[in-house]
């Protein structure tokens, strides 16, 4: 393990005023909760003492790799990883708290809480699989040519409410241990959804489940994920979730601590949350769009272009500037190489099928929405606001790769010196392609 001091300083993960007050930070505490994030997106974690913690705080503590070894339903993979292996004996490796990650966790009594990345004990790297560590190296790679990026994630989810055993039992009970019980005994399309039929934005749906509406904004607000819009969708039980944009760092974290909170939340009322791709066939399945833009170090958007460009190949990217063509061109061009990053899984691709509001080509368009890149640009947005929204993913991907994915494609464009950014563009029926 290399010498604790540089180690803490090189990784910057050391925040001093944070530690110079953490202990009256954690006064009135004796406990707190540690999670780190897995190649899943899925939140691996553990209770300690407050002694434990304070102990551990600044030199970090050995945490198994497993986590790194194993799917979603902890079987370890067949082809076994270098970073963990039944050879190596599932070793240790260093977890590192995020101090500046600090909040409380207001369902469970305001325990605190804080997010953890792992290290290689041996070079006091990041660890490659770490999916905060990945998305942490493309954004320094970024911060070293003076630029920064913004992120934005929505999310849409399905949610089913298991018929109770005992319908006199009080909700509390009827967790999704239930779900699973129901499950075992019962085809998965008998399971019941929170509400019935097709109907997005509306505003008396939400009024049926109207606590765990209003349980679950609030919540978010009081963990530091803000929901910025937050409505029905289109679908039997489907809600969608805008996270409030941001530092993009900070944003997978909060999308990450999304589906934390909701899961959280509904277990108190009886209700699962699913945030699989597709669900349910026949129906749209459950996206995970993001919205990237990159800033200067002042924070200025860079992707507008301050001069309406009025000999532009396309009106459509009058007002996008040179940068942003070539995001957009890398992005475009990237797309199938990271498409196990942005659809992980079997489910994934079921979801990427016609006309269910799903992109199905390398495409992109303005203010479109069967594009698989939709520019968001004036006239209907501000400028400061001009962005990219990626629609390609599911609900169910990894936020740390599905950003640090978009980045490195347009990274590595410039790197190549492709030439005429445009060249990526065909114009199609309906949108760019």
């Amino acid at each position: 393990m290399p010498d604790t001091p540089e180690w803490i300083a090189s990784h910057k993960q050391w925040d001093e005023q944070t530690a110079q007050n953490l202990s009256a930070l954690l006064e009135n505490d004796t406990k707190v909760k540690l999670a780190g994030v897995d190649v899943d997106g899925i939140l691996r974690g553990k209770l300690v003492s407050k002694k434990k913690f304070l102990g551990i705080a600044k030199e970090g503590f050995g945490f198994c790799s497993v986590v790194f070894g194993w799917d979603m339903h902890d079987q370890t993979y067949f082809k076994e990883l270098k970073i963990s292996n039944a050879e190596n004996g599932y070793h240790d490796i260093i977890a590192i708290p995020d101090l500046t990650s600090f909040r409380r966790i207001p369902w469970e009594d305001n325990v605190p809480f804080f997010l953890i990345s792992f290290y290689d004990p041996d070079t006091g790297k990041p660890v490659s699989a770490c999916p905060r560590g990945l998305l942490k190296t493309a954004v320094e790679k970024l911060q070293a040519n003076g630029l920064g990026a913004m992120a934005g994630a929505e999310y849409e989810f399905f949610q089913f409410k298991a018929p109770s055993s005992n319908p006199h039992a009080p909700i509390s009970e009827r967790n999704t241990s239930s779900t699973a019980t129901f499950l075992r005994e019962n085809p998965v399309d008998s399971l019941p959804s929170l509400t019935e039929g097709m109907f997005g934005y509306s505003l008396t749906r939400p009024l049926h489940n109207q606590d765990y509406y209003y349980g679950i904004y609030d919540a978010c607000e009081q963990f530091n994920c803000e929901i910025e819009g937050w409505h029905t969708e289109s679908g039997p039980g489907v809600f969608e979730a805008a996270l409030a944009f941001g530092e993009i760092q900070q944003m997978a974290d909060k999308a990450s601590l999304f589906k934390y909170v909701v899961k959280s939340v509904a277990t108190k009322y009886g209700i699962t949350p699913c945030f699989m791709a597709k669900p349910r066939q026949g129906l749209p399945g459950n996206s995970g769009h993001m919205h990237v833009s990159i800033v200067d170090k002042d924070g200025k958007n860079l992707f507008f272009r301050e001069t309406k460009d009025t000999e532009a190949k396309w009106k459509d990217i009058e007002n996008l500037s040179d940068m942003g063509r070539h995001f957009l061109a890398g992005v475009l061009e990237g797309l199938p190489y990271v498409m196990p990053l942005l659809a992980p899984t079997v489910n994934s691709y079921k979801r990427l099928v016609e006309n269910f509001w799903a992109p199905v080509t390398v495409s992109w368009g303005l203010e479109h929405r069967a594009a698989s890149v939709r520019l968001i640009a004036p006239p209907t947005s501000k400028p400061g606001a001009t962005r990219f929204e990626v629609r390609v993913p599911g609900a169910d991907t990894n936020p740390f790769f599905r950003a640090s994915g978009n980045f490195s494609i347009r990274m590595e464009r410039d790197r190549k010196e492709v030439g005429d950014p445009t060249t990526t563009f065909r114009k199609g029926t309906g949108c760019r392609r």
